[in-house]
């Protein structure tokens, strides 16, 4: 297994005593970060946690916040953003004996997603917080000037080749 790119191990005898905690990637990390979630820069990277025991695990609240600089979706130019995102993971151990049978269908709720199994009666919050990060990012970032640029190479917009726009040619209407 490679190491991973940010790491911040908390165990759960840290939790029992509760813990709180704020880490910033270095340079090295936020470059591997960067290489991991495919994103051209970035320049900031924060966590701040408060790590406290509950029944059966560990509850770990906390808040990441970065810079990062994607590329566009359609033209591949840099594209900035700022995340400011939210985390609440509870990790609990014997995951498996409470999930019950493996035909048996359950159902979950939206608090039940942010629940993982506690290996080793530790977690690693940096790799949570890289996680948080992965989700919080645009999955098609758009640069404000893709449209211009796409229209001055000649790529016609969704709205000139789609179905709509086909039936308005049929109907005999100017294009939009």
């Amino acid at each position: 297994m490679t190491a991973p790119e940010f790491s911040c191990i908390v165990t759960a005898a840290e939790a029992a005593q509760g813990r709180d905690i704020a880490i910033e990637a270095d340079a090295e990390a936020r470059a591997r970060i960067a290489a991991r979630l495919d994103l051209i820069e970035l320049s900031r990277f924060a966590v701040t946690a408060a790590v406290r025991a509950v029944a059966g695990g560990i509850a770990v609240r906390g808040a990441i916040g970065a810079d990062v600089v994607q590329r566009c979706a359609a033209t591949d130019l840099p594209v900035p953003a700022r995340l400011d995102e939210d985390f609440d993971l509870k990790y609990l151990r014997d995951m498996d004996a409470a999930a019950g049978a493996e035909d048996e269908e359950i159902e979950i709720s939206d608090t039940d997603c942010d629940i993982l199994p506690l290996e080793d009666e530790r977690v690693d919050l940096g790799e949570a917080a890289v996680q948080t990060l992965s989700l919080a990012l645009d999955p098609f970032p758009r640069h404000p000037d893709a449209d211009r640029i796409l229209a001055e190479k000649g790529v016609l917009s969704e709205e000139a080749t789609g179905p709509f726009a086909a039936l308005a040619k049929l109907r005999g209407k100017p294009d939009a």
